[in-house]
């Protein structure tokens, strides 16, 4: 059997059309799926499909590779196969067209996170069609419903169906590994690998205040409106303190000594001056990592200007890194006070893996034996992924998608935007090193 390169299959899972619009709406995953089911089976692979009996469209596919030294402990690797919404007309090409140009593939999803499903596929079909096996068991997830919160995917399998993950401790996801030529302080140029052993929490929120209904031009101060505009102020406007995790102080000194940059980790203000001197697309989530964050994001109350309504409703997107759970829950606590009904709508623990041992020794010599320079760092993601649905099985989680540098300095871009693109040499060179991943660990 031929076996498709992996930009061929990337340019094939762009098309498909699996737009998740949130709170159940979407395109659906089935047909890319299925789609991916149906090359697995003609490689010689018995791949798994699973989907809530409510949505059959919110196709799942999960496939375990048994390894020649069984009695290891396993491998998940996995990624999702929905993207986010899309507005066709701010794009420059068509966004589920899969063109190839200036070195790019570009479409919707294409960095987030087809083109891993891509190595992903290749990986399965090279060796169907080679014969060859890692040493470990390597399960392989592609799931649905990630960019909505994984209810239909990665949530639904790990609660569900924990038996397909049995045996592993290791699970890789998306976002970590690729690299960043930074230029340090002494103009040096150096190939940084940042591995995120971390994410913040997502803890979501409802809001519901209530009152009594009225006239418009009789204010009494205790409305539904102005209860829940107060505890949003208070919320919005609070300071939180800085917390320093293990993986965070990593990234922020790691990536400061490779670049040559002084920085004392204990001073808020050396650190804040480290980030606006990397400016924000080499920093990224950084200046977020060190504190928790809470964002009002959803306001609904009223139907006509002169009625004060009877309940007002917000939801806000809370965030907190690693080792922050405690005090969020306290805090929220005491901001939000008694004139507000309050619930969780989503709460998703923040990660941190370590960054020493076994696994991450794997991770660092896989990108050493292709970038023997470089440079591997941990971080911390600011927001989540299908990991923390992993985690709670017993798995060591990481962002782990390693990439090499593109030769003509091409970086991914439109992430969850216009235009979004990945580097022809991200999608080669990354499938390369998936597969020299798997088959050294």
């Amino acid at each position: 059997m031929s076996v498709p390169s992996p930009v061929e299959l990337l340019q094939t899972l762009v098309r498909f059309d699996t737009s998740n619009h949130g709170d159940g709406r979407s395109a659906g995953e089935r047909e890319c799926v299925l789609w991916i089911a149906g090359l697995l089976r003609a490689a010689g692979w018995e791949p798994q499909l699973l989907h809530r009996q409510d949505a059959p469209d919110r196709l799942n596919l999960v496939i375990r590779v048994p390894g020649s030294e069984p009695d290891l402990p396993g491998v998940l690797v996995h990624a999702h196969t929905d993207v986010v919404p899309v507005e066709p007309e701010q794009w420059s090409v068509p966004p589920f067209g899969a063109v190839v140009a200036e070195g790019y593939v570009w479409g919707r999803g294409a960095q987030d996170m087809l083109w891993s499903a891509a190595c992903m596929v290749h990986t399965l079909l090279a060796w169907g069609a080679e014969g060859t096996r890692p040493r470990r068991d390597v399960v392989m997830a592609f799931v649905a419903d990630e960019e909505d919160g994984g209810a239909y995917g990665a949530q639904w399998l790990a609660r569900d169906h924990p038996d397909l993950f049995e045996g592993l401790e290791l699970a890789i996801g998306e976002d970590g590994g690729m690299c960043q030529t930074l230029t340090g302080l002494d103009e040096r140029r150096v190939n940084v690998y940042t591995i995120n052993a971390g994410e913040r929490g997502t803890m979501h929120l409802r809001l519901r205040a209530t009152g009594t209904s009225g006239h418009g031009s009789r204010p009494s101060g205790q409305d539904a409106v102005s209860r829940l505009v107060g505890a949003l102020h208070r919320l919005s406007s609070h300071r939180w303190p800085l917390t320093m995790s293990t993986v965070v102080r990593a990234h922020y000194e790691q990536l400061a000594a490779a670049l040559g940059h002084p920085l004392d980790s204990a001073d808020e203000e050396s650190m804040g001056g480290f980030v606006d001197w990397l400016g924000p697309e080499v920093a990224g989530p950084m200046r977020w990592t060190i504190r928790p964050s809470a964002t009002p994001t959803v306001l609904r109350a009223g139907y006509k200007v002169n009625v004060v309504p009877g309940e007002s409703i917000a939801e806000v997107d809370v965030r907190c890194p690693p080792g922050t759970v405690e005090l969020v829950d306290q805090t929220l606590r005491e901001l939000l006070g008694d004139q507000v009904e309050w619930e969780y709508t989503t709460r998703g623990a923040p990660l941190e893996s370590p960054i020493t041992g076994e696994w991450w020794e794997a991770m660092v010599a896989c990108i050493h034996r292709h970038d023997p320079e470089g440079i591997v760092i941990p971080g911390c993601m600011g927001g989540g992924t299908d990991n923390k649905a992993f985690a709670p099985l017993g798995m060591d989680t990481y962002g782990f998608t390693p990439a090499p540098p593109d030769p003509q300095g091409r970086v991914a871009a439109g992430y969850h935007g216009v235009d979004e693109r990945v580097p022809v040499s991200q999608v080669e060179g990354g499938s390369r090193m998936l597969r020299d991943f798997l088959e050294h660990v």
